[in-house]
């Protein structure tokens, strides 16, 4: 076939990708570590074992790569993975990528540089997802669960970005595959205004008549709270880093590259609390 393998294709982002490409007729390759049985077009995927990679691959000419969650060292999983796209014809790739890059973790910055350095290949920076603040993650789980958000980010502001965004970003240079994407191998992809926890709180509050306070706290504090959420210990530690950051103003940035490339512009975050509001339903638990 011809198509589009979507990696991560039962998550946030790649469902929605794989909605939009099949309305617009575009045949694709689902792909998970769970794969729909009642889908003949799913496939068994998983970064952790490489003997699913090839079949996956075999007779694409698209991919959206989504690398390994969780991890601070993608490449070693996802770099003998582009030689196998590379060597069996791929003509183009969309690598996922964040434009909140976690302390210490040069491979993810490797990983993006390797997709912008082949022709027809290109990455997407994506700000922090307004996903986030909804559960199973830990910042809508506290908010669901006890109204709360704690943060060591102070008042810096971030460019939150819905999925189904990013998605629709996605689909823009996925769908056509005689499209050419140009010079341009890097795209920043934001929602159209940067927001602070207290602002996201605020319009959570007015959305859904569901009081959210917001908690300052550490980055060390921060870091035990993902670790009790299950995240792994070195991964918990970057991501909590990254609030010193945003507290000191680097991630407070606002592209317009979904309107640029979709010809709408991204939703605001009242649009997706509006969208979302009975999924902060309250769920008393015990203070923790």
């Amino acid at each position: 076939m011809t198509g589009v393998l979507v990696t991560g294709g039962t998550g946030k982002t790649g469902s929605a990708l794989v909605e939009l490409l099949r309305g617009n007729g575009v045949p694709v390759r689902v792909a998970s570590r769970h794969p729909s049985a009642g889908d003949p077009d799913a496939v068994r995927f998983d970064w952790d074992d490489p003997a699913t990679h090839p079949a996956a691959l075999r007779g694409v000419d698209r991919v959206f790569l989504v690398p390994p969650v969780h991890t601070v060292d993608p490449m070693p999983l996802v770099g003998p993975f582009l030689a196998e796209a590379q060597r069996l014809g791929v003509r183009r790739t969309v690598l996922l990528g964040s434009a909140i890059v976690l302390p210490n973790a040069p491979s993810a910055l490797e990983l993006a540089a390797q997709v912008r350095a082949r022709p027809g290949w290109v990455v997407l920076r994506a700000s922090g997802f307004m996903q986030n603040f909804l559960s199973p993650h830990p910042v809508g789980e506290r908010i669901r669960r006890h109204g709360e958000i704690r943060t060591a980010a102070g008042d810096g502001r971030v460019g939150w970005i819905d999925a189904r965004d990013i998605a629709a970003a996605a689909s823009a240079l996925l769908a056509d595959p005689g499209a050419e994407p140009g010079d341009q191998r890097d795209y920043l992809l934001t929602g159209p205004k940067a927001l602070s926890y207290r602002d996201a709180a605020a319009v959570i509050t007015a959305g859904t008549g569901r009081p959210v306070r917001v908690v300052p706290i550490g980055t060390g504090e921060q870091a035990a709270h993902y670790r009790a959420a299950g995240l792994p210990a070195e991964f918990a530690a970057d991501l909590a880093a990254v609030e010193d950051g945003i507290k000191a103003g680097r991630e407070d940035q606002v592209s317009t590259t979904v309107l640029d490339l979709t010809g709408r512009p991204p939703r605001t975050f009242a649009e997706f609390v509006q969208d979302h509001a009975t999924e902060w339903a309250h769920a008393g638990s015990s203070e923790c």
